[in-house]
């Protein structure tokens, strides 16, 4: 979420201003690719917390579900200008992964959270060209890279080495960007990715103008050429799969957040923040099954 963003959801949540942006409600034609992704269902999702992103923890045993959101941000990152925190994402040994940002600068922040609880944190310097937002970060099934991807209409997701997984990481020194993953369609305002397996992702895109695939709000489907290592950059072929659900008792523009797969019940969840006044009362994690 871009500052202007931020500064809008604190707006509503001090004042309770009512926003009047008109709705973009576009019907969503039928999906391009095999998978169907169906609604199942629906929790709130507080705005406070549980309203930037999301992830399913399988190590320990049992762990619950993790969200993030303003008031999730330690107060001693915050101050350190860490201000935004993203759609996180887990490895399946249990190292939780949170991207940051801050309002300017020259780099990016990803805190990291080990199986024995111990934090840590790796600073990525940012590259030529490469846009200053964190929105959202998907480690890859054998848990050695990371995607991240950066606000805009872009054409390529970044691959880091894993922070904490990786053994060439190390909190001490610059998280370097190993490779690129080049994708054949441009997408926007992308605000989460989860692996699906080792070659397919899904996102959730706040894409609020609907130009490049005829509605807004899209699920899409990335299928890599080949599974993504620092040895070399891989391409990704963008599929629309459909309009996320933009359902509410307030009129305005939604903004869809993060999303994540548990592949242990094949649930795919993603949140969508609802407008106006709306943001504290009808703001929904949405369920989907495939079929």
């Amino acid at each position: 979420m871009p500052l202007r963003a931020r500064q809008r959801c604190h707006a509503l949540l001090a004042a309770l201003v009512t926003l009047t942006a008109t709705a973009l409600l576009a019907a969503a034609p039928p999906a391009s690719a095999a998978d169907t992704w169906t609604e199942a269902g629906s929790d709130r999702a507080d705005p406070l917390t549980e309203s930037q992103g999301l992830t399913s923890v399988e190590v320990p045993a049992g762990s619950a579900n993790r969200y993030t959101g303003i008031g999730t941000i330690p107060i001693g990152v915050s101050t350190r200008g860490w201000n935004h925190v993203g759609d996180p994402d887990a490895s399946y040994d249990g190292h939780y992964i949170e991207p940051y940002q801050a309002d300017s600068g020259t780099a990016k922040m990803y805190r990291v959270q080990a199986p024995n609880g111990a934090w840590s944190e790796y600073v990525h310097t940012l590259g030529p060209g490469e846009a200053l937002n964190n929105s959202w970060v998907a480690v890859s099934p054998d848990g050695q890279w990371m995607l991240s991807g950066e606000w805009g209409t872009m054409t390529r997701f970044l691959v880091f080495p894993t922070p904490g997984v990786n053994a060439s990481t190390s909190p001490s020194v610059n998280l370097p960007q190993a490779a690129t993953v080049t994708l054949d369609h441009a997408v926007r305002d992308v605000q989460g990715c989860d692996f699906v397996s080792a070659t397919q992702l899904l996102c959730s895109s706040d894409d609020p103008a609907g130009t490049l695939f005829g509605y807004t709000k899209p699920l899409l489907q990335i299928d890599l050429s080949a599974a993504p290592t620092g040895s070399g950059n891989v391409s990704g072929h963008v599929t629309a799969l459909r309009q996320l659900p933009l359902r509410s008792s307030c009129s305005g523009s939604f903004e869809a957040e993060g999303i994540d797969y548990d592949r242990r019940t094949g649930t795919l969840r993603v949140i969508v923040v609802s407008p106006g006044f709306c943001v504290l009362t009808d703001s929904k994690t949405y369920r989907f099954t495939r079929s």
